[in-house]
């Protein structure tokens, strides 16, 4: 098996742990998940009940992309946690559960993590 295999199976079963805790914990209450890729990240809200997105936000976006000098740092992922939370807050969301899809609560997945939380979320 070579190591891209072993790694990737490795995020897997790292996924799909964090998922498992998410559902125990995530009684009534929305889903903020988060994806990364090399150069973007990615946030959605999401009801697991209905399987529906409530809200979404992404470096990708026109007005993040403009804020930021480069979509791959620690300040975009603020700046998306910062836009995130008050989708949430048009939403009427207040609290949720912060699934990091298997990524280490590290970086770009912290700095999202906190600028929602400063911004109004709870979880």
């Amino acid at each position: 098996m070579s190591q891209a295999v072993k790694s990737k199976a490795l995020f897997e079963r790292r996924k799909e742990r964090v998922r498992i805790q998410i559902r125990k914990k995530a009684v009534g209450r929305f889903r903020l998940s988060v994806f990364r890729s090399g150069k973007h990240i990615y946030a959605q809200l999401i009801d697991d009940t209905k399987g529906v997105t409530l809200a979404s936000a992404s470096s990708l976006d026109k007005d993040i992309k403009a804020a930021v000098k480069s979509t791959s740092t620690v300040e975009a992922a603020k700046t998306v946690g910062e836009v995130i939370a008050k989708r949430a807050k048009d939403a009427k969301v207040k609290e949720v559960v912060f699934d990091r899809g298997g990524y280490l609560f590290h970086g770009r997945v912290k700095a999202l993590a906190d600028a929602a939380r400063e911004h109004g979320l709870s979880f």
